[in-house]
């Protein structure tokens, strides 16, 4: 085992969070929901939706069964609405195809909708216990100052990142699935990206970048996410609107919820492209 591993996963036993995915009685079903609704949101945020969905939609094929704006209703305000869609087509898939299970097999979830390389390896190791890199950005960023000595990743996943990650997963599968885990956990609550407690880190010892005086990231700049003003505000907007609402909203609503006729236009036009709304008639708008 690699010296890493001894601390790190004790320090995991003792601070791990108690998280509904995470428990023993967790379903490969609550695994998939959480994976897709943690990407781009916090747990705090997460949480809630996580438990109402689960009890609403236990498994994949009572999700299936409803319309996909039934998803979208669900989603609430977790943002990047078209992973409800993704998640629906998903439990579709699952249900015509796996006989409704969650699949085992890392190529398997691949080709189900939605599901990439990191999620499909971290419901491998996370629902099933398998041996699998599991990549996101906290690990990355783990890695990056362990291993690397540098405050942050590169913007993009590398070839290198992916070939030093995989030099430190445990050999034994039950093992690597926990050190995945642990070491997201670690990046979470204490190496964090702007505030790291080094002096409460498992690995502070054996920490490159610790031990070279945290110097400060120096790669290419890396942009802030606008919000302000932006299409994805106003997408937000006006589907809050329409989720929000019994039936078909008028258009007059929501050019109330949004004035600016022209960015409302598009970011409409560009909900309906992406199947998260639907026209109801001449001068309104639904869910699908």
């Amino acid at each position: 085992m690699s010296s890493l591993h001894a601390p790190l996963l004790e320090w995991y036993d003792e601070h791990a969070r108690d998280l509904p995915w995470r428990r023993p009685e967790a379903s490969a079903w609550s695994v998939m929901v959480s994976e897709l609704m943690l990407q781009q949101t916090p747990v705090a945020r997460v949480l809630p939706v996580h438990a109402a969905w689960m009890e609403r939609w236990p498994t994949p094929g009572d999700l299936a069964a409803e319309p996909t704006g039934e998803a979208v209703r669900a989603w609430g305000r977790l943002g990047y609405p078209r992973r409800a869609l993704r998640l629906h087509a998903a439990a579709t898939a699952i249900v015509a195809e796996h006989g409704g299970e969650v699949p085992r097999d890392h190529a398997v979830l691949l080709t189900l909708p939605g599901v990439g390389e990191y999620t499909a390896a971290a419901i491998a190791s996370f629902a099933f216990g398998q041996r699998h890199v599991v990549l996101d950005t906290n690990v990355r960023r783990v890695l990056a100052r362990v291993l690397g000595g540098d405050e942050l990743p590169p913007a993009g996943l590398t070839r290198a990142e992916r070939e030093r990650a995989a030099s430190v997963v445990p050999d034994d599968a039950a093992t690597a699935a926990t050190w995945a885990v642990a070491v997201m956990e670690l990046g979470a609550l204490v190496c964090t990206a702007r505030q790291p407690a080094c002096a409460d880190c498992p690995l502070a010892a054996q920490c490159a970048w610790l031990a070279a005086g945290r110097p400060a990231y120096d790669g290419p700049p890396r942009r802030a996410q606008a919000w302000a003003g932006t299409d994805r505000q106003c997408r937000g907007r006006l589907m809050g609107v329409v989720r929000d609402a019994e039936g078909p909203v008028h258009v007059s609503a929501l050019a109330a919820a949004w004035p600016e006729p022209e960015q409302r236009e598009r970011c409409l036009a560009g909900l309906v492209a992406d199947r998260l709304l639907v026209r109801a008639g001449d001068s309104g708008y639904a869910l699908p």
